[in-house]
């Protein structure tokens, strides 16, 4: 009789802890409906990064290799951003596009490379030859592991050998990493590694911020620091390794938006421009009902246009260093932080250097818009 009464009062003290705990929950998911902008994006007072005169940073090599986890099209929730990515640099006559490596991500690899070779095979058809896509990794680095090298990797390495490249990072580093471990230290720094991802200390990921509709009273989710997330260890060695960085970060990326009449002058230009629009439409009505947002953030989308549209941005040299978040167990295990003067706390993992972009002009969004819209098919060589 009394271990059932120890028993009852045991359970009581654990609903009293379960209740107080579901209770913290709700008033911390409240919280996102207190219209302060701080508390709703983690952003921090800081003084603005110095940023570089533009036409300052030393221009990117026109060789390029694009390293994509494209999911467009893929069902559930997954972001078509390295789709519009491929899609303008496709254009883009003064750039060489020297090959496609595919990575797990968005979506897994089977899907990512199945989707990236649909796309380029689209562009194929209108544009006279495409880069070869080889396959890369299915999941992140593991130190020891011992698994086959995907041919990605070393078709990665071999395009690093051959002179100065611009390696175009849409989705987690894994490949980046294992191909620059390869090569000898004076082939990395011909190497300019561009990376969707990093973040200043502090900030949330909130992409609704008071819009209206949405979850959370038109708050909106909070979005992770995805290609971090998926392979920080990958992250790790190429900010150890890589000579030039360059970080295209979630701060920047919403200064643009893709709308629906965006999607429909896509659709009405036909071909890759049509192909990608059209699987592009769930992920806009996700932003629309969920978000609140009249258009999308397209992330990758701004790292191809700094690619092509350096001019356009404003970037900052910056400290880079990977350190545990500040709920190891609960929240951000491990974060890629940025700030002018370096980490300030303990917990670093590695550290360096790269350039973070904050800004960019105004005449960017339409820019890009024409980009993508104007597809212009090449028209069939003479027969010899």
């Amino acid at each position: 009789m009394r271990r059932v009464q120890e028993w009852g009062g045991l359970m009581r003290i654990l609903r009293r802890i379960g209740l107080a705990l579901l209770a913290l929950a709700a008033v911390f998911l409240l919280s996102f409906a207190v219209p302060l902008r701080g508390w709703r994006t983690g952003e921090r007072p800081h003084p603005p990064f110095a940023l570089l005169p533009r036409g300052s940073m030393p221009p990117l090599p026109r060789r390029v290799w694009i390293d994509t986890d494209a999911a467009c099209g893929q069902p559930g929730r997954t972001d078509p951003d390295d789709c519009f990515a491929v899609l303008l640099l496709a254009q883009r006559p003064a750039l060489q596009i020297v090959g496609v490596s595919t990575v797990f991500g968005n979506a897994p690899l089977d899907a990512t490379d199945s989707i990236t070779h649909g796309l380029v095979d689209v562009l194929a058809r209108s544009r006279h030859g495409a880069p070869a896509v080889h396959r890369g990794s299915a999941e992140w680095l593991r130190n020891g592991a011992a698994v086959p090298a995907p041919p990605a990797h070393a078709a990665l390495r071999a395009a690093i050998e051959e002179g100065p490249l611009t390696i175009l990072a849409l989705g987690p580093l894994t490949n980046v990493a294992a191909a620059l471990e390869a090569c000898t230290s004076r082939d990395r720094d011909r190497a300019h590694v561009v990376a969707v991802m990093g973040r200043r200390p502090g900030h949330l990921f909130h992409p609704a911020e008071g819009a209206r509709g949405g979850i959370l009273f038109g708050q909106g989710p909070v979005f992770r620091d995805y290609n971090f997330d998926l392979d920080p260890e990958a992250a790790a060695r190429v900010l150890t390794m890589a000579h030039d960085i360059t970080l295209i970060p979630y701060e920047v990326a919403r200064q643009v938006q893709v709308t629906s009449a965006d999607l429909d002058s896509m659709t009405a230009a036909g071909g890759a421009p049509a192909w990608v629009a059209e699987r592009s439409r769930a992920w806009l009505h996700y932003w629309r009902d969920d978000i609140g947002t009249d258009g999308f953030y397209p992330f990758d989308l701004l790292a191809a246009a700094y690619v092509s549209h350096p001019d356009a941005f404003g970037c900052a040299r910056v400290a880079a260093w990977i350190s545990d978040g500040p709920l190891p167990l609960v929240w951000n295990r491990t974060e890629l932080l940025v700030g002018q003067s370096g980490p300030d706390g303990a917990g670093v993992r590695v550290a360096g250097t790269a350039l973070y972009c904050t800004e960019v002009d105004a005449e960017l969004s339409p820019r890009l818009r024409l980009d993508l819209i104007h597809w212009r098919p090449v028209p069939e060589p003479p027969p010899s």
